[in-house]
């Protein structure tokens, strides 16, 4: 009997955790939005001022290269927001946001001088939304085989 009483609260115990942890957050609260592209821009410019010694004009051409790239990632989403950290573009946009970042860094390395670009090369690597295999992301699945 006192077993089958224990197994009785074990379940209900088992089923009132499954339950809560299904639950949306609290109401009155949102989930976590990603940052505007406001506050991505001075993120990027207060990095790459630190750690590149940027000089004013310096600063200003990189943000807005970096302004043109955020402004062309938001198009290529159609204005929704992806989910932090984003996932990875489907394979036809892959080459639109290759593009977008091609043309920012040829902006950006107009305006350093090379011992700052190759270091700014350096930063924007760890400044990547995570992926696959990358910080930030989920492992790499292993070899099929």
């Amino acid at each position: 009997m006192k077993l089958k009483i224990g197994y009785l609260f074990i379940g209900l115990l088992l089923a009132a955790c499954t339950a809560n942890a299904q639950q949306g957050p609290p109401s009155g609260q949102q989930p976590p939005q990603p940052p505007s592209r406001e506050a991505r821009l001075k993120q990027v410019s207060n990095r790459l001022e630190k750690d590149l010694g940027l000089k004013p004009d310096q600063k200003q051409k990189v943000v807005d290269a970096y302004g043109k790239f955020f402004d062309g990632i938001e198009k290529l989403r159609g204005g929704q927001p992806g989910p932090p950290p984003p996932p990875p573009p489907p394979p036809g946009k892959r080459e639109d946001i290759e593009k977008l970042a091609k043309a920012r860094d040829e902006s950006i390395k107009k305006t350093l001088t090379d011992a700052q670009f190759k270091k700014y090369q350096e930063i924007e690597k760890t400044m990547r939304p995570g992926g696959p295999g990358r910080p930030g992301g989920p492992p790499t699945p292993p070899p099929a085989g």
